[in-house]
């Protein structure tokens, strides 16, 4: 892929406790950011429940839409993991014990301890390409432009260093805020008019609530410095007119 071209990704979050409310996600943040820096843009999230037909229509359906994919979830050895067989199926591939990942957890493990349940970990598509886990041994894996990854984010994030080298994305996304004492509604019109003058910048506007007050972020992102700094110098003269308060978070 060149450089300059756009390159895009969708993440699907996998599991029944992300839809009961009972685990927050963190993995989208943590996976957008990371993605963003090399210059994938996230184009699209699904939650989705531990089913197997499910998990197969939704990676057979965003892996033809976007250069890549990345799963969370599903990956351990209880019952309900059922991630690999189910990209597997997706890809029409035999899942099978994988050998080098019996290797690493079988030297991972104490003698006795690598049972049959944590061997459920490393059965995977065929000739499905590891991502080593530095934290509990446990790896993840890759087919084709779907990456698999566990839902634990402490141990999904410290694996990302081992797959920078396997994305590559275009120029990567550079984002500017500033933080506004007002309400959407006082600045809608002359954002959008900002907008319209500035199809290569993204920009959006968000209320928080801080030390007591309203006010709004306008977020702007770009692969190009030098058009979110007019799009940002336009604002500032918009804010300046409209005499509102900038806010420092």
């Amino acid at each position: 892929m060149k450089k300059n071209t756009k390159v895009n990704a969708a993440i699907i979050i996998i599991g029944n406790e992300i839809l009961s409310g009972r685990t927050q996600d963190t993995n989208t943040g943590t996976l957008a950011t990371w993605l963003n820096s090399l210059g994938v843009q996230v184009s699209e999230v699904r939650v989705i429940p531990d089913e197997q037909e499910k998990i197969i229509d939704t990676v057979n359906e965003l892996r033809k839409k976007y250069d890549y994919i990345f799963t969370t979830g599903g990956i351990g050895p209880t019952h309900d993991d059922i991630t690999a067989k189910s990209v597997a199926e997706a890809f029409n591939l035999k899942y099978e014990i994988h050998k080098e990942g019996f290797k690493i957890l079988e030297s991972y493990y104490k003698p006795g301890e690598f049972n049959e349940g944590r061997q459920k970990m490393i059965w995977m598509p065929e000739n499905a390409v590891l991502i080593l886990n530095p934290t509990s041994g446990a790896p993840g894996f890759s087919v084709e432009n779907v990456f698999c990854l566990p839902g634990v984010p402490s141990i999904l994030k410290s694996m990302l260093g081992g797959l920078k080298n396997k994305i590559i994305g275009g120029e990567p996304i550079i984002s500017h805020t500033i933080s506004l004492r007002t309400v959407e509604s006082e600045i809608a019109n002359s954002i959008s008019k900002v907008q319209n003058q500035n199809s290569d910048v993204e920009i959006g506007s968000y209320p928080f609530f801080h030390a007591g007050k309203l006010g709004v972020s306008i977020v702007l992102r770009s692969e190009s410095q030098s058009k979110i700094d007019i799009c940002n110098s336009q604002i500032l003269e918009i804010v300046k007119n409209k005499k509102i308060e900038i806010v420092d978070r």
